[in-house]
């Protein structure tokens, strides 16, 4: 069995206020931050659109650790964009590609890590299937393209499904959670197995940024595989 990850809260960008996002990121850094995440939309796989490779630059700039989302009808066409820039990991869709496991080589051909996501209408299946080539798999817990959505509680079957094949076949992928994550649902989501739990409004709408992530993390520490001893 592999070794469990340590749970870690990732900022996401998307919630950050534009106007001062450097100086926001700087206060996250000094909190103790190591990762953030960069979601890219297009318009078209979801209903709004966002970053480009710059954001990207700007994260790896202050020495974060870069997860980008591609939520994007063509992600192997932009994933070598991100990439460039410096992104740790990138992330497609399951429901934007073909063959699974071609994408995720593809991605990996890149130099970078792979993650593979599922909206909340996608079983969870076919990213189960995936796991041998991930190195992230993503659940998103709220229906992606817009921030301040309420979590959705009826994904965590996903989230545990994903914790006992990774812990069975003892695979090194992380569990990332993605949407409505907050002081009140934090602990649900790394009790059912997720390592890797994407805040965005909860840290960046909060009066003190710093003070939230650490709070979120010490309750997703707490928390973390206790439904799965």
């Amino acid at each position: 069995m592999t070794a469990r990850k340590t749970p870690t809260v990732v900022p996401s960008l998307l919630a950050g206020d534009l106007s001062r996002l450097g100086a926001q990121l700087d206060l996250l850094k000094a909190a103790g931050c190591s990762w953030v995440s960069v979601d890219v939309m297009d318009g078209h796989f979801v209903p709004n659109l966002s970053f480009g490779p710059d954001f990207v630059k700007l994260c790896k700039s202050r020495g974060f650790f870069v997860d980008t989302h591609l939520m994007v009808t063509n992600p192997l066409e932009v994933a070598p964009w991100f990439a460039d820039m410096g992104s740790d990991v990138v992330t497609c869709h399951l429901e934007a590609v073909s063959d699974a496991a071609a994408a995720l080589g593809k991605i990996r051909s890149l130099g970078v890590k792979a993650g593979l996501a599922v909206k909340p209408k996608t079983p969870v299946d076919g990213l189960v299937a995936a796991l041998d080539a991930c190195d992230l798999a993503l659940v998103m817990t709220v229906e992606p393209g817009f921030g301040g959505q309420k979590f959705m509680a009826d994904m965590m079957p996903k989230v545990s499904a994903l914790r006992a094949a990774i812990d069975a076949r003892g695979l090194d992928c992380w569990i990332q959670v993605d949407g409505g994550v907050g002081a009140a649902t934090v602990a649900q989501a790394a009790a059912a197995g997720a390592d890797s739990l994407v805040a965005g409004s909860s840290v960046f709408g909060a009066q003190d940024c710093a003070a939230a992530f650490r709070d979120l993390g010490a309750k997703a520490r707490a928390a973390f595989g206790s439904k799965h001893p």
